[in-house]
Formats: C-alpha cells, sequence, structure tokens
C-alpha cells in the first residue's frame, strides 16, 4: 500500500519547500508509519548547507520524522483539513550519518505513548539499511 502526496497533503498542511514526506508506504493505523522522502540535489537548504558538500540540515531530517508522526497522528484521529498536529518536543536526538543529495530517506515513526491529542514518537531514519538519525518526538493534535 502506498499513500501519495495527494493524500498526505488532506492532513498535512505543509507545502513546497517545507513538506519532507513524499509518500507513505507502511501504515499501522494507531501505532506506526513508514514515510519516503526523496533527497534530490534541488532541495532548497542545499544551496547553502553546504556549498561543495551538500548535507541535509540534521533539523530538517528530525522535522521530517516529526511530519511522518504527525501524518500518522491526524489520520489516527481521521482529523483532515483544518486540524494540526504542533510540534511539542524533541529529546534524545542523534545523528549518525549525513543525508546528502540522491539518498532515499526511509522514516519510520511509532506511537510510544497517546493520552488524549498529545502523542509521544519514537523516530528513525534509515537511507537504505544504515540507520541516520534517531529522537523521540512529541506533537499535539489542535482540532481547529
Amino acid at each position: 500500500m502506498t499513500i501519495d502526496i495527494t493524500e498526505i497533503q488532506r492532513y498535512l498542511p505543509h507545502r513546497y519547500p517545507f513538506l519532507l514526506v513524499d509518500k507513505v508506504v507502511e501504515i499501522e493505523p494507531g501505532k506506526r508509519v513508514v514515510a519516503i522522502k526523496n533527497v534530490t540535489y534541488n532541495e532548497f537548504f542545499f544551496t547553502g548547507h553546504f556549498p561543495g558538500r551538500p548535507i541535509m540540515p540534521g533539523v530538517l531530517v528530525i522535522e521530517a520524522l516529526a511530519q511522518a508522526g504527525g501524518y500518522l497522528a491526524l489520520a489516527h484521529m481521521k482529523c483532515e483539513g483544518a486540524q494540526r498536529a504542533y510540534f511539542l518536543g524533541v529529546d534524545k536526538a542523534k545523528f549518525r550519518k549525513p543525508v546528502v543529495p540522491g539518498d532515499v530517506l526511509r522514516l519510520e515513526v511509532e506511537i510510544t505513548r497517546q493520552r488524549g491529542h498529545i502523542f509521544r514518537f519514537k523516530g528513525k531514519a534509515f537511507v537504505e539499511d544504515a540507520l541516520v538519525a534517531e529522537a523521540e518526538l512529541q506533537s499535539m493534535v489542535v482540532l481547529e
């Protein structure tokens, strides 16, 4: 099962250049999601990070994990349109390897705890089978 960008945009308010989830390849509603970000040389951040040796900023890898988690939470609560998942915090972030143009970033996010509209997630980002980043994330779904 693949969920394309059109369906993702029904839940996530982000748009180019800040939507960092290209497709969802697996989802267990209320449990976990696996999403993909295709990292291309044309990404806006590669112009200055770093000239001659482009590397995806670690904070954007974390943001991609947070967006995948936001999609999971919003889809679980069946929130479309005006509803938002706001990123509340990040803990235990670790960066293992750089992410460069041409990489396919696989974002694996699982819900570790939910209390009402507050979600805690464990996220891991991979390129091929190599773990490139991981973090614990927290988001809140706001019904607007």
